[in-house]
């Protein structure tokens, strides 16, 4: 791992170390994570479940809608609310908020999604690839990312 990275809620209550790097990292400016965030976009580091070391406290899992009749769970402090984590339809995959670390500069975009619903005054840089909807991620996530995805997948039984 590059840069040891631990982080938590605002009250302290609900603390995790992230034991490895990401497997990568979104930023994604769809009008749910809008209206989620109260923000124009939020960062999301996507790692292994099994990878994300609980310190202190346990986050609630909360349901929200995020469109049509499917749900994203988030994973909130009990006592301030704050949203740590979410999980989508891969169990396996955690979504950490990369604003709740202790240093949230220590990641970066390596994409951002869902531009179509992006906000005017919000510059992307010409570095990072940006996609209106979702990406291949065959295409874009580096090897050992798909290695490593895959290997979890792998592990996990199948569901009938």
């Amino acid at each position: 791992m590059n840069v040891p990275r631990e982080g938590g809620c605002a009250c302290g209550a609900v603390r995790y170390r992230l034991t490895s790097d990401p497997l990568f990292t979104h930023c994604c400016h769809c009008l749910n994570c809008q209206r989620q965030t109260g923000s124009a976009f939020v960062i999301n580091i996507l790692i292994e479940t099994d990878r994300v070391e609980l310190l202190a406290g346990e986050p609630q899992a909360v349901d929200v809608p995020r469109g049509g009749s499917q749900k994203q769970r988030i994973f909130r402090c009990p006592t301030c609310q704050i949203a740590v984590y979410s999980r989508y339809t891969r169990a396996g995959i955690r979504f950490v908020r990369a604003g709740t670390l202790d240093d949230p500069s220590s990641v970066t975009p390596d994409v951002h999604i869902y531009t179509r619903s992006k906000l005017d005054w919000v510059e992307l840089p010409d570095s990072v690839p940006a996609f209106r909807t979702y990406y291949d991620m065959e295409k874009l996530w580096p090897a050992a990312s798909l290695e490593r995805f895959e290997a979890m997948r792998a592990s996990k039984p199948r569901r009938r």
